[in-house]
Protein backbone atom coordinates (compact mmCIF):
# COMPACT_ATOMS: atom_id res chain seq x y z
CA UNK A 1 0.00 0.00 0.00
CA UNK A 2 1.44 3.36 -0.71
CA UNK A 3 0.32 6.06 1.42
CA UNK A 4 1.89 9.83 1.88
CA UNK A 5 0.81 11.36 5.33
CA UNK A 6 2.62 14.03 6.95
CA UNK A 7 4.28 12.57 10.34
CA UNK A 8 5.97 14.51 13.04
CA UNK A 9 7.68 11.99 15.64
CA UNK A 10 6.52 11.57 19.04
CA UNK A 11 8.94 8.79 20.01
CA UNK A 12 12.72 8.41 19.36
CA UNK A 13 11.66 5.09 16.71
CA UNK A 14 7.84 5.91 15.69
CA UNK A 15 7.96 3.39 12.82
CA UNK A 16 8.13 0.06 12.40
CA UNK A 17 7.43 -3.08 10.04
CA UNK A 18 3.98 -2.18 9.96
CA UNK A 19 5.02 0.83 7.85
CA UNK A 20 6.44 -0.90 5.31
CA UNK A 21 5.46 0.16 1.99
CA UNK A 22 4.23 3.50 3.36
CA UNK A 23 5.86 7.09 2.54
CA UNK A 24 5.66 10.10 5.11
CA UNK A 25 6.41 13.86 4.16
CA UNK A 26 8.91 15.55 6.80
CA UNK A 27 9.16 19.02 7.02
CA UNK A 28 12.76 18.41 6.24
CA UNK A 29 12.70 15.30 4.09
CA UNK A 30 10.90 12.83 2.90
CA UNK A 31 10.75 9.03 4.38
CA UNK A 32 10.28 6.25 2.16
CA UNK A 33 9.81 2.64 3.31
CA UNK A 34 8.46 1.57 -0.06
CA UNK A 35 9.48 -1.30 -2.09
CA UNK A 36 9.68 -0.84 -6.00
CA UNK A 37 6.64 -2.71 -7.79
CA UNK A 38 7.96 -4.67 -11.06
CA UNK A 39 6.50 -1.52 -12.69
CA UNK A 40 8.06 1.49 -11.45
CA UNK A 41 11.25 -0.66 -10.75
CA UNK A 42 11.61 -0.51 -14.81
CA UNK A 43 10.84 2.83 -15.11
CA UNK A 44 13.50 4.44 -12.51
CA UNK A 45 16.55 1.90 -12.46
CA UNK A 46 18.37 1.34 -15.31
CA UNK A 47 20.73 -1.54 -14.94
CA UNK A 48 23.72 -3.20 -16.82
CA UNK A 49 23.50 -0.84 -20.25
CA UNK A 50 26.91 -1.96 -20.92
CA UNK A 51 27.65 -5.31 -22.40
CA UNK A 52 30.87 -5.34 -22.84
CA UNK A 53 33.13 -2.53 -21.04
CA UNK A 54 36.43 -3.76 -23.07
CA UNK A 55 34.42 -1.98 -26.30
CA UNK A 56 33.92 1.15 -25.02
CA UNK A 57 36.09 4.16 -25.86
CA UNK A 58 36.31 7.48 -24.97
CA UNK A 59 35.49 8.80 -28.75
CA UNK A 60 32.55 6.74 -28.29
CA UNK A 61 30.89 8.05 -25.28
CA UNK A 62 32.17 11.66 -24.71
CA UNK A 63 34.03 13.74 -21.56
CA UNK A 64 32.48 14.30 -18.57
CA UNK A 65 30.61 18.05 -18.39
CA UNK A 66 32.31 19.94 -15.54
CA UNK A 67 30.05 22.91 -14.05
CA UNK A 68 31.63 25.68 -14.03
CA UNK A 69 29.80 28.31 -12.14
CA UNK A 70 30.92 28.46 -8.36
CA UNK A 71 29.10 29.82 -5.31
CA UNK A 72 29.40 33.40 -4.15
CA UNK A 73 30.81 32.28 -1.29
CA UNK A 74 34.35 30.71 -3.18
CA UNK A 75 34.46 33.80 -5.78
CA UNK A 76 34.70 35.98 -3.11
CA UNK A 77 36.94 33.83 -0.92
CA UNK A 78 39.39 34.21 -4.15
CA UNK A 79 38.76 37.53 -4.37
CA UNK A 80 40.14 38.69 -1.29
CA UNK A 81 42.67 35.55 -1.04
CA UNK A 82 44.15 36.63 -5.07
CA UNK A 83 44.48 32.41 -5.54
CA UNK A 84 41.72 29.48 -5.75
CA UNK A 85 40.59 28.47 -3.08
CA UNK A 86 42.39 25.12 -1.68
CA UNK A 87 40.49 21.74 -1.65
CA UNK A 88 39.38 21.85 2.34
CA UNK A 89 38.34 25.44 2.55
CA UNK A 90 36.07 24.89 -0.32
CA UNK A 91 34.37 21.57 0.87
CA UNK A 92 33.90 23.15 4.72
CA UNK A 93 32.00 25.80 3.07
CA UNK A 94 30.54 23.37 1.47
CA UNK A 95 29.07 21.06 4.11
CA UNK A 96 28.30 23.54 6.01
CA UNK A 97 26.17 25.14 3.35
CA UNK A 98 24.46 21.73 2.21
CA UNK A 99 23.73 20.86 6.06
CA UNK A 100 21.62 24.51 6.22
CA UNK A 101 19.10 23.43 3.39
CA UNK A 102 18.79 20.00 5.29
CA UNK A 103 17.33 21.25 8.26
CA UNK A 104 15.23 23.65 6.85
CA UNK A 105 11.62 23.69 7.41
CA UNK A 106 10.63 23.80 3.93
CA UNK A 107 6.89 24.25 3.83
CA UNK A 108 7.50 27.02 6.71
CA UNK A 109 10.18 28.37 4.38
CA UNK A 110 8.12 28.88 1.19
CA UNK A 111 5.64 30.88 2.97
CA UNK A 112 8.06 33.53 4.19
CA UNK A 113 9.76 33.32 1.20
CA UNK A 114 6.32 34.38 -0.83
CA UNK A 115 5.57 36.87 1.63
CA UNK A 116 8.99 38.19 1.12
CA UNK A 117 8.81 38.10 -2.77
CA UNK A 118 5.29 40.31 -2.53
CA UNK A 119 6.67 42.81 0.09
CA UNK A 120 9.92 42.96 -2.64
CA UNK A 121 7.44 43.61 -5.35
CA UNK A 122 5.71 46.42 -3.18
CA UNK A 123 9.37 48.15 -2.86
CA UNK A 124 9.70 48.30 -7.00
CA UNK A 125 13.64 47.70 -6.37
CA UNK A 126 14.91 45.52 -8.75
CA UNK A 127 17.85 44.13 -6.85
CA UNK A 128 15.31 43.15 -3.97
CA UNK A 129 12.60 41.27 -6.39
CA UNK A 130 15.21 39.42 -7.64
CA UNK A 131 17.09 38.45 -4.63
CA UNK A 132 13.49 37.86 -3.67
CA UNK A 133 12.79 35.35 -6.45
CA UNK A 134 16.18 33.56 -6.51
CA UNK A 135 15.59 32.39 -3.24
CA UNK A 136 12.29 31.30 -4.08
CA UNK A 137 13.19 29.54 -7.03
CA UNK A 138 15.89 27.67 -4.73
CA UNK A 139 13.05 26.56 -2.21
CA UNK A 140 10.77 25.39 -4.57
CA UNK A 141 13.66 23.41 -6.83
CA UNK A 142 15.01 21.77 -3.18
CA UNK A 143 11.61 21.21 -2.18
CA UNK A 144 11.08 18.92 -5.34
CA UNK A 145 14.52 17.28 -5.55
CA UNK A 146 14.93 16.28 -2.27
CA UNK A 147 11.88 16.14 -0.55
CA UNK A 148 9.09 15.52 -3.09
CA UNK A 149 11.27 13.46 -5.51
CA UNK A 150 13.63 12.27 -2.83
CA UNK A 151 16.71 12.22 -5.01
CA UNK A 152 19.60 13.11 -3.06
CA UNK A 153 18.98 10.04 -0.83
CA UNK A 154 16.85 8.12 -3.11
CA UNK A 155 16.36 4.97 -0.81
CA UNK A 156 14.46 2.42 -2.88
CA UNK A 157 16.81 3.65 -5.99
CA UNK A 158 19.69 2.69 -3.70
CA UNK A 159 19.04 -0.44 -2.38
CA UNK A 160 18.06 -1.13 -5.85
CA UNK A 161 21.81 -0.48 -6.53
CA UNK A 162 23.03 -1.98 -3.33
CA UNK A 163 20.93 -5.42 -3.28
CA UNK A 164 22.18 -8.98 -3.76
CA UNK A 165 25.90 -8.99 -2.84
CA UNK A 166 25.59 -12.09 -0.98
CA UNK A 167 27.88 -11.09 2.14
CA UNK A 168 27.29 -11.59 5.78
CA UNK A 169 28.33 -9.02 8.38
CA UNK A 170 30.36 -6.94 6.17
CA UNK A 171 33.14 -4.31 7.12
CA UNK A 172 32.10 -1.65 5.26
CA UNK A 173 34.28 1.83 4.86
CA UNK A 174 32.61 4.81 3.39
CA UNK A 175 35.47 7.29 2.03
CA UNK A 176 34.46 10.94 1.97
CA UNK A 177 31.92 9.93 3.99
CA UNK A 178 29.53 13.52 4.72
CA UNK A 179 26.13 12.67 7.04
CA UNK A 180 26.94 8.85 6.37
CA UNK A 181 23.42 8.34 4.54
CA UNK A 182 24.53 5.32 2.16
CA UNK A 183 26.45 2.87 4.46
CA UNK A 184 23.70 3.26 6.86
CA UNK A 185 21.37 2.23 4.17
CA UNK A 186 24.18 -1.08 3.51
CA UNK A 187 24.45 -1.38 6.73
CA UNK A 188 20.19 -1.76 6.98
CA UNK A 189 20.43 -4.03 4.55
CA UNK A 190 23.56 -6.45 5.50
CA UNK A 191 22.93 -6.92 9.24
CA UNK A 192 25.52 -7.12 11.76
CA UNK A 193 27.81 -4.57 9.12
CA UNK A 194 30.74 -2.59 11.13
CA UNK A 195 30.80 0.74 9.77
CA UNK A 196 33.87 3.03 9.43
CA UNK A 197 32.69 6.48 8.37
CA UNK A 198 35.60 8.61 7.29
CA UNK A 199 35.62 12.33 6.17
CA UNK A 200 38.62 15.04 6.63
CA UNK A 201 36.34 17.47 7.31
CA UNK A 202 35.11 17.54 11.17
CA UNK A 203 31.75 19.84 10.83
CA UNK A 204 30.72 16.58 8.93
CA UNK A 205 31.17 14.25 11.90
CA UNK A 206 30.15 17.03 14.49
CA UNK A 207 27.75 18.43 12.46
CA UNK A 208 26.26 16.81 9.50
CA UNK A 209 26.39 12.88 10.85
CA UNK A 210 25.54 14.09 14.78
CA UNK A 211 22.48 16.12 13.64
CA UNK A 212 21.29 12.94 11.49
CA UNK A 213 17.65 12.79 12.64
CA UNK A 214 17.60 9.91 14.98
CA UNK A 215 14.42 8.91 14.14
CA UNK A 216 15.05 8.69 10.54
CA UNK A 217 13.70 4.54 9.55
CA UNK A 218 16.13 2.54 7.06
CA UNK A 219 14.17 -0.13 5.40
CA UNK A 220 16.46 -3.07 6.16
CA UNK A 221 16.62 -6.56 6.75
CA UNK A 222 15.62 -9.37 9.57
CA UNK A 223 18.50 -12.03 9.59
CA UNK A 224 16.19 -14.22 11.36
CA UNK A 225 13.43 -14.42 9.27
CA UNK A 226 14.47 -12.81 6.04
CA UNK A 227 11.91 -10.23 5.86
CA UNK A 228 12.01 -6.53 6.09
CA UNK A 229 12.57 -4.33 9.32
CA UNK A 230 13.00 -1.04 10.42
CA UNK A 231 16.18 0.41 11.06
CA UNK A 232 17.82 2.95 12.68
CA UNK A 233 21.13 4.96 13.09
CA UNK A 234 21.44 3.91 16.83
CA UNK A 235 20.86 0.44 15.87
CA UNK A 236 24.16 -0.04 13.73
CA UNK A 237 27.88 -0.01 14.50
CA UNK A 238 29.30 3.04 13.73
CA UNK A 239 32.78 4.67 14.17
CA UNK A 240 33.64 7.88 12.40
CA UNK A 241 36.79 8.87 11.61
CA UNK A 242 38.13 12.45 10.85
CA UNK A 243 41.36 12.25 8.80
CA UNK A 244 42.74 12.35 5.06
CA UNK A 245 41.91 9.39 2.83
CA UNK A 246 45.50 9.16 2.37
CA UNK A 247 46.27 8.88 6.02
CA UNK A 248 44.30 5.81 6.87
CA UNK A 249 46.62 2.94 7.52
CA UNK A 250 44.19 0.33 7.03
CA UNK A 251 44.91 -2.79 5.29
CA UNK A 252 42.56 -4.92 2.69
CA UNK A 253 39.96 -5.43 5.38
CA UNK A 254 37.27 -4.49 4.18
CA UNK A 255 34.62 -5.88 2.30
CA UNK A 256 32.79 -2.98 1.07
CA UNK A 257 34.49 0.14 0.28
CA UNK A 258 32.07 2.83 -0.71
CA UNK A 259 32.02 6.61 -1.60
CA UNK A 260 29.19 8.98 -3.05
CA UNK A 261 29.92 11.75 -4.81
CA UNK A 262 33.83 11.65 -4.77
CA UNK A 263 34.56 10.88 -8.41
CA UNK A 264 33.71 13.48 -9.99
CA UNK A 265 35.25 15.73 -7.84
CA UNK A 266 38.60 15.09 -9.48
CA UNK A 267 39.75 15.77 -12.97
CA UNK A 268 41.35 13.41 -14.97
CA UNK A 269 45.01 13.40 -14.27
CA UNK A 270 44.17 12.38 -10.42
CA UNK A 271 41.02 10.08 -10.89
CA UNK A 272 43.12 7.07 -10.88
CA UNK A 273 44.12 8.11 -7.34
CA UNK A 274 40.51 7.66 -6.85
CA UNK A 275 39.94 4.03 -7.72
CA UNK A 276 43.19 3.22 -5.88
CA UNK A 277 41.56 4.98 -2.52
CA UNK A 278 39.10 1.74 -3.29
CA UNK A 279 41.45 -0.98 -4.48
CA UNK A 280 43.41 -0.27 -1.53
CA UNK A 281 41.27 -1.23 1.58
CA UNK A 282 39.24 -4.14 -0.03
CA UNK A 283 39.79 -7.96 1.25
CA UNK A 284 40.25 -10.13 -1.73
CA UNK A 285 36.54 -10.75 -3.24
CA UNK A 286 35.49 -7.01 -1.90
CA UNK A 287 33.20 -4.56 -3.63
CA UNK A 288 34.05 -1.68 -4.54
CA UNK A 289 30.58 0.56 -4.25
CA UNK A 290 30.73 4.52 -5.63
CA UNK A 291 27.80 6.85 -6.99
CA UNK A 292 27.99 10.29 -8.94
CA UNK A 293 25.52 12.62 -10.07
CA UNK A 294 24.10 11.91 -13.47
CA UNK A 295 24.94 14.12 -16.60
CA UNK A 296 21.31 15.04 -17.53
CA UNK A 297 19.07 18.45 -18.70
CA UNK A 298 17.39 18.68 -14.97
CA UNK A 299 21.00 18.46 -12.85
CA UNK A 300 22.54 20.48 -14.84
CA UNK A 301 19.43 23.04 -14.18
CA UNK A 302 19.96 21.92 -10.35
CA UNK A 303 23.58 22.88 -10.06
CA UNK A 304 23.13 25.84 -11.74
CA UNK A 305 20.19 27.57 -9.89
CA UNK A 306 21.64 25.86 -6.87
CA UNK A 307 25.32 27.21 -6.94
CA UNK A 308 25.46 29.06 -4.00
CA UNK A 309 24.63 25.82 -1.75
CA UNK A 310 26.38 23.12 -4.20
CA UNK A 311 29.23 24.62 -6.24
CA UNK A 312 32.09 25.49 -3.70
CA UNK A 313 34.51 22.51 -5.37
CA UNK A 314 35.37 21.21 -8.63
CA UNK A 315 32.33 18.91 -10.43
CA UNK A 316 31.31 16.87 -13.01
CA UNK A 317 28.33 15.47 -14.14
CA UNK A 318 28.98 12.19 -15.82
CA UNK A 319 27.16 9.36 -17.59
CA UNK A 320 27.27 5.99 -16.27
CA UNK A 321 29.11 4.91 -19.29
CA UNK A 322 31.80 7.88 -18.26
CA UNK A 323 32.10 6.67 -14.64
CA UNK A 324 32.32 2.71 -14.86
CA UNK A 325 34.99 3.73 -18.00
CA UNK A 326 36.90 5.43 -15.80
CA UNK A 327 37.07 2.64 -13.32
CA UNK A 328 37.72 -0.04 -16.01
CA UNK A 329 40.89 1.81 -17.24
CA UNK A 330 41.66 1.73 -13.69
CA UNK A 331 41.78 -1.85 -13.17
CA UNK A 332 38.37 -2.71 -12.12
CA UNK A 333 35.68 -5.56 -13.42
CA UNK A 334 32.55 -3.16 -13.20
CA UNK A 335 29.69 -6.40 -11.78
CA UNK A 336 26.80 -4.27 -11.92
CA UNK A 337 26.22 -0.67 -13.31
CA UNK A 338 23.14 2.05 -13.58
CA UNK A 339 21.65 4.92 -12.97
CA UNK A 340 18.77 5.76 -10.71
CA UNK A 341 16.96 9.44 -10.48
CA UNK A 342 19.73 11.42 -9.93
CA UNK A 343 22.63 9.47 -9.60
CA UNK A 344 24.53 7.20 -11.20
CA UNK A 345 25.72 3.81 -9.49
CA UNK A 346 28.99 0.75 -9.83
CA UNK A 347 29.52 -2.22 -8.41
CA UNK A 348 33.11 -3.20 -8.96
CA UNK A 349 36.16 -5.59 -8.12
CA UNK A 350 39.73 -5.13 -8.67
CA UNK A 351 40.86 -7.26 -11.46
Amino acid sequence: MLREVVSEASTPKPFNEENINETFLHPQYRIDLRRYSDKEYNKFVHLNTVSDWSLLTWKDIGKPFEVQKYSKERTDWELEHARQMDPQTSWTYFNKAFHEWFIKDIPAEKTHGKKQFIKSLRSFHTKEIKHALGDLIQLQLWNYIHRIQDGIWDPRGKRALFEGLHLKKPRILFLGAAEGYEAMQLGAMYPGSEIIMVDYDEYCKNTRFADFPEDYPFLGENPKTGQGKVIYKDDLNIEYIVDDIRNLDFGKEFDIVLSVGLLEHFPDKYKHEVADWHRRFLKEGGYAILTTPRNQLRSRLYYHVMADVMNHTYRELMTVEQMGLYMYEAGFNILRHGYIKVHNGLICQPR
